[in-house]
């Protein structure tokens, strides 16, 4: 494949705001569907993986999520097989203001799941901020303070002190709705998170994005499409 088709791919995944679906880049790259996949989810994980590397610290609002949807004919709420349990957090600095995001699935909100994610993606030191659930509790073993406030089932406009969680969850469940219309949550959610945390955490360099990804998938390890289309373990 032409290089220049590779740097129009960097391009158009970097300033997608909300993402873009390997289906609308096939048409913009003027390829197949499945080499678009392909392009797509190779550049993903290579942007996935970069972010990895980096861990939250300071001041960090955390929160519990599920992605995905009921399956016709399968378990309903959250026994749902399409749906996964990811753990959301942001960094905020002195002024409020969001610094980076985390966005990762956990193998599920038990304390011994957390404990290990906190040990992964957050410096000792930090101060973190969630709701009562008591898993997230255990984010202490990875030497950080925790604080806990009580939502009872408020209004988020009502929480002042969970803004940017709140936002950052919303626009990720907004911009997966709106662009992914037939996403495999169990098998693909990691790399997909990891890209929007990616552009999320560089949103100020919105000019040197094609080169950071470029850089990203440089620094990758080369891996195969029976690899990629694999089921990713998480957690």
């Amino acid at each position: 494949m032409p290089l220049t088709t590779w740097f129009q791919a960097f391009y158009l995944i970097g300033q997608a705001k909300t993402g873009i679906s390997s289906l609308a880049l096939s048409r913009h790259l003027g390829v197949n569907y499945d080499t678009a996949w392909l392009l797509h989810n190779k550049i993903l994980r290579a942007m996935s993986d970069r972010d990895d590397a980096y861990v939250l610290r300071g001041k960090i609002q955390i929160d519990d999520a599920y992605l995905g949807g009921e399956r016709p004919g399968g378990k309903a709420g959250r026994g749902s097989e399409n749906k996964i349990p990811i753990v959301a957090a942001v960094s905020v600095n002195e002024a409020g203001h969001p610094i980076h995001a985390k966005i990762t699935p956990v193998a599920g909100f038990s304390s011994e799941a957390i404990a290990t994610w906190a040990r992964d993606h957050l410096a000792p030191g930090s101060a973190v901020l969630s709701d009562g659930l008591a898993c997230f509790r255990s984010v202490t073993a990875a030497g950080c303070s925790h604080e806990v406030i009580v939502t009872g089932g408020r209004h988020p406009n009502d929480l002042p002190q969970f803004r940017w969680i709140n936002t950052v969850l919303g626009n990720l469940k907004t911009s997966l709705n709106g662009t992914f219309h037939a996403f495999n949550f169990d098998k693909y959610a990691r790399r997909y998170l990891g890209g929007h945390c990616f552009r999320f955490n560089r949103r100020f360099s919105l000019a040197a994005m094609t080169e950071r990804i470029a850089n990203a998938v440089c620094c990758c390890m080369p891996c195969t499409e029976r690899r990629l289309r694999v089921a990713e373990a998480y957690g």
